[in-house]
């Protein structure tokens, strides 16, 4: 279990970490020698801002990672920095934390930090939150005052759909409360910092069973092309079926690589970095992702996201980043800023023309070429990003929803885009005897890009073409690949088989049959479903490239 702790000031409670017998022998006197020389009174909160810089100042600048030991377990603590001036740093402690312990000076109440910490820590997807109130001390360890930070602080995290797991009061200075109950704070019937830290239960996360390699980079060994990446989630194992985004394709993993061949293994589990062999030889680059087939990421170009600003100039619509998701890097345009959250009190203002310093916002952001992502609640790893201006991390976020809704699949060409739902499966449920509809996930197809032929419900030849009435776009597929994507009034027929959007195939033998097929169409879409049904009877052959094989699953519709 990580822990970050988002502080206003320098907390006083790394006294438990000399408490609980972590800290190494001789530490602590060498730093009661460093504050008599300076003429300082001893504080703990030294052992852990290491830098000269910090203990001249009192303030935390870089980030400090300690391990210590319970009966329970071990911990990993991340102090971070508080002070604005660094919320990169905190940020960056906070981005491996699974927990977080937000502290409130008792006698301040929630100040503008603790709201933007908390707000920084909604967006980085930690739910796990404990929040202590510190220097209950300058307070008497008055009831009354704990009280009223805690209606604050549980209203505040209230409105970013959060809630804290505890609010425990607290004296770090002075000890009360860390290890165990106070004398000081009778009143108080919960738990102390320690039996709260060993409350937290690590839990899964929703994307535990998700495969997701994002590609590092691909080697070449001999005769074998390696690709090498960090499992983020999900395991893989020798024999899976994968597909590979954004492109779609699919192919089987034939062994894991290792060095020296006695540590061969059959199996990696997430958070490993890996080589994988693949059966097929494709075209693969850094930030293609590895996944299921039934579980794809979205591929998009397009996509809505919440974002904190850290950039020395202003956000702006139609301003350029490199945005960055996991291996992933692609220049982006800010397509627009739909609002403008104030970090501290969350006032929204609708269409705002900029994203300043230190403001959260929702935004629009286009990549100039399909990327593979998840939303953030589905996978944190590929759901969140950073962009990029010159060599600075100007901004982070989440990826909140594909623009528009559902997203995009299907073919894109510079202005040309074409929907389709040609590798949808259909599959005929015999528990309870209906056809089902399984989507297979986003996927954009480009130029040379190759297109899924065989499915379980699909077969299509190498040589065909596809037209989509709805977009007046035409795709020729040559080779089993894009080898052309133009506006309908361009398309000329050329006796290959022609397909609709849906994998249908229109019964045409002749240019005179495909024009008056095209004709047919243009006079029925004014005149409804009806016309379009009874016209696609006649036009349309269902089974020509489609079936509907038997299942005994219930895919989803």
């Amino acid at each position: 279990v990580s822990l970050s702790c988002p502080i206003s000031h320098v907390p006083r409670f790394p006294k438990f970490l000399h408490d609980t017998g972590t800290l190494p022998q001789g530490a602590v006197d060498k730093v009661r020698h460093i504050a008599r020389e300076s003429g300082k009174d001893f504080e703990f909160a030294y052992l852990l801002d290491a830098l000269e810089e910090e203990q001249k100042q009192g303030i935390t600048i870089d980030i400090t990672k300690l391990r210590f030991q319970t009966a329970r377990r071990s911990y990993v603590l991340i102090d971070a920095p508080g002070h604005k001036e660094f919320l990169k740093n905190m940020i960056s402690g906070a981005t491996d934390a699974e927990a977080a312990f937000l502290v409130i000076d008792a006698a301040r109440g929630v100040e503008e930090q603790s709201r933007r910490h908390a707000r920084m820590l909604s967006l980085l997807g930690i739910r796990s939150i404990c929040v202590l109130v510190n220097k209950m001390d300058l307070v008497d360890y008055a009831q009354e005052a704990f009280r009223r930070v805690r209606a604050d602080a549980d209203a505040f995290l209230s409105s970013l759909g959060m809630a804290a797991l505890d609010v425990i009061p607290l004296s770090a200075l002075r000890g009360d409360n860390i290890l165990r109950p106070s004398d000081n704070l009778p009143w108080h019937r919960g738990r102390s910092l320690l039996e709260a830290l060993d409350a937290l239960d690590k839990g899964e996360r929703p994307d535990e069973d998700l495969l997701r390699l994002p590609l590092q980079d691909v080697y070449k060994f001999d005769e074998r092309r390696i690709l090498a990446g960090r499992l983020e989630s999900g395991s893989l194992r020798v024999g899976d079926e994968i597909a590979i985004h954004p492109g779609g394709r699919r192919t089987r993993v034939s062994s894991l690589a290792c060095w020296p061949e006695k540590d061969r293994r059959l199996a990696a589990r997430p958070g490993e970095s890996v080589g994988v062999l693949l059966a097929d030889e494709f075209f693969n680059r850094r930030g293609e992702i590895l996944c299921r087939p039934d579980s794809p990421p979205l591929v998009t170009r397009s996509f809505r996201a919440s974002l904190f600003w850290m950039g020395k100039n202003p956000l702006r619509r139609g301003r350029k980043y490199t945005l960055k998701i996991a291996t992933q890097a692609v220049e982006a345009e800010v397509e627009a800023v739909v609002r403008v959250l104030d970090s501290s009190s969350l006032a929204a203002e609708e269409e705002a023309g900029a994203v300043a310093l230190n403001d959260v916002a929702e935004v629009l952001l286009t990549a100039r070429e399909p990327v593979a992502l998840d939303l953030f609640s589905v996978c944190r790893a590929t759901g969140r990003f950073v962009l990029v201006e010159g060599f600075d991390v100007a901004g982070g976020g989440i990826v909140t929803g594909a623009a528009g809704g559902e997203p995009f699949s299907g073919f894109l060409h510079g202005e040309l885009k074409a929907r389709c739902e040609l590798f949808e499966e259909y599959s005929y449920s015999v528990e309870d005897r209906v056809v089902h509809k399984q989507r297979p996930g986003a996927a954009v197809y480009g130029l040379g890009d190759a297109v899924p032929l065989e499915g379980r419900s699909f077969s299509y030849p190498e040589f065909f073409d596809i037209v989509i009435l709805r977009d007046k776009t035409a795709v020729r597929i040559r080779g089993g690949r894009v080898a052309q994507m133009l506006p309908l009034a361009e398309y000329r027929y050329e006796g290959l088989p022609v397909i609709n959007g849906r994998g249908f195939a229109f019964r045409v033998r002749s240019r005179a049959d495909w024009q008056a097929c095209l004709a047919a169409f243009a006079a029925a879409e004014p005149a409804g479903a009806e016309a379009e049904a009874s016209l696609s009877t006649a036009w349309l052959d269902f089974t020509a490239y489609r079936s509907i094989p038997f299942s005994s699953r219930n895919w989803e519709i």
